[in-house]
């Protein structure tokens, strides 16, 4: 983080070339990045054990619930009690009007790529954790818009297809396609050996690239806060504003779910990747939305980028937390 923003203020051309290679509002050095993150996990996921999923919906039925009927409200509430009650006096009507509506928009959003990066580190259920994410990008598609539009208090909001479907594509499917061809090879090359030899070669396979999924993390948090360094200091009083009722929101939704997993008894690897998606955001789609609606430089395209300068850093505090707290899931 602090080398980013240091190398963003030495070398800003650098990072606004880099800034400026984007399609769709997803910048492809970061799509790069986020897919060497995933690309490891995806090795692990095996299709036939995916229908086992199916036999445990309560962690499924978790993550919706949070996502969909419990996270997006939350957001709206403490945007609405900050900006409207307890920071009054610090920010002026349509500015804070602004800033709850990117805090919104981040709320209606949740992770598709870096939930699996989470997922990966509190070594969740990687089948599992594909199956969470796919079903809420599917209910993403129809419900992002009304939800948006009626905490927004608008009639129409134009949902940036490119950016949806262009980042499932790169996040999901080319992630998981590649998976399933390495896994194939790699199945096919050992067969022979037995089904145990095959798993071996398998995680053995993963452990070799997964330092390049910890690569990609280091790269994208410094990447990140170096296009952001002007903005950081330029309005720090702003950014710390909006990260308060983040932060709150972040672990606030990220402890309902992780608790109400253990009360269910599911088991670790399935209740720490639902808390991460729970308290994670679709940021690309919360970003490119914000800019369309209100302008590149608005409140609330200031406030979606807030939410990508917290995540990684809260999210990393998370998946400490979650490996350190495996105890508690003993029961499973």
């Amino acid at each position: 983080m602090a080398a980013g923003v240091a190398a963003g203020l030495w070398q800003p051309q650098w990072f606004s070339l880099v800034a400026s290679l984007e399609y769709a509002q997803v910048n492809a050095v970061i799509a790069v990045l986020i897919w060497l993150m995933i690309y490891p996990m995806m090795v692990q996921v095996d299709f036939a054990a995916i229908r086992d999923v199916g036999k445990k919906p309560a962690g499924l039925l978790l993550t919706l619930v949070i996502n969909w009927l419990v996270k997006p409200f939350t957001m709206a509430l403490l945007g609405w009690l900050f900006f409207r009650v307890l920071f009054a006096d610090w920010v002026d009507p349509q500015t804070a009007t602004e800033y709850i509506a990117g805090m919104i928009l981040l709320g209606v959003a949740p992770c598709t790529a870096m939930v699996f990066v989470w997922s990966q580190l509190t070594k969740g259920d990687a089948n599992y954790t594909l199956v969470q994410v796919s079903v809420n990008d599917l209910i993403m598609i129809f419900a992002f818009a009304p939800i948006s539009a009626w905490l927004l208090g608008v009639s129409d909001i134009t949902v940036p297809w490119s950016t949806l479907l262009l980042s499932v594509l790169l996040y999901v499917v080319l992630p998981l396609l590649a998976g399933v061809f390495t896994r194939h090879y790699l199945t096919r090359r050992v067969t022979r050996h037995g089904a145990a030899t095959t798993d071996k070669a398998i995680v053995a396979f993963a452990q070799r690239v997964k330092p390049w999924s910890v690569f990609g993390l280091l790269a994208t948090v410094l990447l990140l806060f170096g296009f952001q360094a002007q903005t950081i200091l330029s309005q720090p009083l702003a950014i710390v504003l909006i990260a308060i009722p983040l932060l709150l929101q972040t672990y606030g939704i990220f402890a309902l779910s992780y608790f109400v997993g253990c009360k269910l008894k599911l088991p670790h690897n399935i209740a720490a990747p639902a808390g991460m998606i729970g308290a994670s955001n679709f940021f690309e789609l919360a970003v490119a939305v914000a800019i369309s609606l209100f302008g590149l430089h608005s409140g609330a395209a200031l406030a979606t980028v807030v939410g990508v300068l917290v995540e990684v850093p809260v999210m990393l505090s998370l998946v400490w937390f979650a490996n350190s707290t495996r105890h508690w899931f003993a029961h499973a």
